[in-house]
C-alpha cells in the first residue's frame, strides 16, 4: 500500500492540522468560547446561546470531542460538555511553539 499524504509530515504537524480543523468553523469557535467563558459543564445551553439547531450543534460537538478539545459526561439522558484541560494545554503548547518562532513583530516587511 502506498504512502498517504499525511505520512509525509511529522506527527506534530498532523496533530496541529487536526486541531486547526476543529477551530476552522465559527460555530465551533463559538462553542469553545462559550465553554471557556462558562468554565463549567454545559448541556442544552448551547442551542439557546448560539441560535443553531440541536442537530447542527451536535455535529460540531462531535468534531470537538473527536479532536479531544472537549469532553462529555452522561447524566441521565443528557451529555454535559466542558473543555478537556489536558488536551487544551497540549494544543496550546504546540501552537505557541509555532507562534513563538516568529520574532519580527512590527517590521511589516517579509522580503
Amino acid at each position: 500500500m502506498g504512502v498517504t499524504k499525511t505520512d509525509l509530515f511529522s506527527d506534530v504537524q498532523n496533530e496541529l492540522a487536526v486541531a486547526a480543523k476543529a477551530f476552522a468553523h465559527p460555530a465551533r469557535v463559538a462553542i469553545i468560547q462559550y465553554l471557556l467563558k462558562s468554565n463549567a459543564c454545559i448541556n442544552g445551553d448551547l442551542v439557546q446561546e448560539l441560535g443553531l439547531a440541536q442537530a447542527t450543534i451536535s455535529q460540531h460537538l462531535r468534531e470537538l470531542k473527536d479532536t479531544g478539545i472537549i469532553q462529555g459526561t452522561i447524566e441521565g439522558s443528557k451529555v454535559n460538555y466542558c473543555i478537556n484541560s489536558v488536551r487544551w494545554a497540549e494544543i496550546k503548547g504546540k501552537f505557541n511553539e509555532i507562534f513563538n518562532q516568529f520574532d519580527k513583530p512590527g517590521t511589516g516587511e517579509c522580503c
